[in-house]
């Protein structure tokens, strides 16, 4: 492990110990993390990311090794691990290359943690069901997976007010105002196999009359604090190399499309999400969980 600053100069404090008084910096923690995966390891990484973001100050280097099914592919990955000292994490199924790994961990004196043998264990046990040994169960090209398919190609083709003529198929449609993470939301959704639309709230143009017609479908409002739509806007605008100031970045005019937006919705009796301190992953699951249950009155969801 190494400790660095997280600045390159103390903090300066200017309250009670007097103005230009300075802090000791603080200080991260680096420390390297081995996930080795007989399939993709996308399990494996979302798991160890969710394990290190409950500390503080604590920067992992990760280390991932993905499609590892044979003893030359782990043998490989061992000297890799050998060179980086640390935290190894695996989801090997096949018993003699899980061995083998723990072996060669033991002998580089370092942690091999089995990531979802808890909780296997405990579904057995609770199943009374024997445990799978087939790699990558959970890729398996079933009918959830062609679902997701055709759920990411209507998100696609149903992004930003597109093919309005068939919302009725749509099993959530996301309203809001230009910048409101409406399309990564959408996407999301669709890899959880939800048939995700979107329409955009545009200044001037109402919008299309077909939206006010669905009678059995979800329809969401997103919504997000003037201030903070101001600095993705800007923000956005740096990245197109645009610096002219416009209505899309006005102080007043943003709080207006805010204000139109909300009644749109309160007229409509749509739920709100409120998006201001929420990641794309929070909104989509808000949205699950309003799919799930009741859809007849106002919500705001963390406002």
């Amino acid at each position: 492990m190494v400790k660095q600053p997280l600045t390159d100069d103390p903090q300066e404090s200017h309250g009670a110990g007097g103005e230009g008084e300075r802090l000791p910096p603080r200080f991260a923690t680096y420390f390297h993390i081995h996930l080795v995966s007989d399939s993709t390891g996308e399990t494996l990484n979302a798991m160890a990311r969710a394990v290190c973001a409950r500390f503080t100050d604590i920067l992992p280097i990760e280390h991932i090794y993905a499609l590892v099914r044979s003893t030359r592919q782990l043998e490989r990955a061992l000297v890799e691990i050998a060179g980086a000292p640390g935290v190894v994490m695996h989801t090997i199924v096949d018993p003699g290359l899980r061995s083998a790994l723990e072996e060669g961990c033991r002998k580089l004196e370092m942690p091999c943690i089995a990531a979802l043998d808890p909780v296997v264990s405990a579904m057995s046990r609770y199943l009374g069901a024997r445990i799978s040994t087939r790699v990558g169960a959970q890729h398996a090209l079933t009918n959830d997976y062609f679902d997701r398919i055709e759920a990411l190609d209507y998100a696609i083709a149903h992004d930003d007010g597109q093919g309005g003529q068939d919302l009725t198929q749509a099993d959530v449609i996301l309203v809001g105002v230009s910048r409101t993470s409406k399309t990564p939301t959408c996407i999301y959704l669709a890899h959880r196999g939800v048939r995700a639309a979107n329409v955009p709230l545009v200044p001037g143009r109402p919008p299309p009359p077909e939206l006010f017609e669905l009678k059995n479908t979800l329809i969401v409002g997103l919504i997000t604090s003037p201030d903070r739509l101001i600095q993705i806007r800007r923000n956005r605008l740096l990245s197109l190399k645009e610096t002219r100031e416009s209505d899309y970045v006005d102080a007043d005019a943003v709080r207006q499309e805010i204000i139109a937006a909300r009644r749109l919705f309160e007229r409509q009796g749509w739920p709100v999400i409120d998006i201001t301190r929420r990641s794309v992953e929070e909104t989509a699951a808000a949205v699950i969980n309003l799919l799930s249950g009741g859809r007849g009155k106002v919500e705001v969801l963390g406002a």
